[in-house]
């Protein structure tokens, strides 16, 4: 997958997707959201939409507007007369970016102690022991869905759609960053140690502790990996 990109563009008499078709140009980001977030498409790299239509053995409609969500979420960029790539971001536009994340996820904090349920609170701490479980099999992307789960779980249980909204798309830009956290067992053994304590002050509803707790957890595993060897 590393060719030249050339991403032709759509007839204008191409009919709208049905219903069928965007569920699969969904599911089609979804996969290639994997390969991104798992470096098998890394910054930079180049996509070829006849190379990649064969290789996922799909035709090139839903294909394209895959990659149009990719492009949406800000991990593919597309080109004018170029193609599609992989989207690169520098280490400043990271810092950035979690400079507001950990804003908002402090906010959700702070509502979600108020706000949540307990059993909003108990299917959380249900999530922390299924991905304590992929932790201890080594499941890396297992264990990074649940992480995920468990961030939006306490995003949602804020009762506030902007903030989920504006979290997902920030944070789906930052998934293969935030990927890493389990790049060396103890930058990942560190992550896990976090979660122990975030989920222990959720349960306490402790909003002041849990959301400065969580801004600091959200930079923490960028500041590893900038230092690590």
């Amino acid at each position: 997958m590393t060719q030249e990109a050339r991403l032709e563009p759509a007839p204008s008499e191409e009919p709208a997707l049905d219903g069928a078709q965007e569920l699969l140009s969904e599911q089609l980001a979804e996969r290639l959201r994997t390969l991104i977030v798992t470096d098998e498409l890394r910054p930079g790299t180049p996509l070829r939409e006849r190379t990649l239509a064969e290789q996922l053995q799909v035709s090139r409609t839903p294909l394209r507007d895959a990659l149009k969500i990719l492009a949406s979420d800000g991990l593919v960029r597309l080109l004018p007369n170029r193609g599609a790539v992989v989207a690169e971001l520098t280490p400043e536009q990271i810092e950035e970016k979690l400079d507001v994340l950990g804003v908002i996820e402090e906010f959700a904090a702070i509502r979600a102690c108020k706000l949540a349920t307990d059993a909003e609170i108990g299917e959380i701490r249900a999530l922390h022991h299924e991905m304590l479980a992929a932790y201890e099999r080594r499941d890396r992307m297992a264990y990074f869905q649940l992480n995920q789960r468990i961030h939006r779980g306490i995003v949602t249980a804020a009762r506030n759609q902007t903030l989920s909204d504006v979290h997902g798309q920030l944070n789906r830009q930052l998934y293969r960053y935030r990927y890493q956290g389990s790049v060396t067992s103890e930058i990942w053994h560190t992550a896990v140690d976090e979660h122990e304590v975030i989920v222990e002050l959720l349960s306490g509803r402790d909003a002041e502790k849990l959301g400065s707790y969580l801004r600091r957890h959200v930079h923490r595993t960028w500041e590893q990996l900038v230092v690590a060897p």
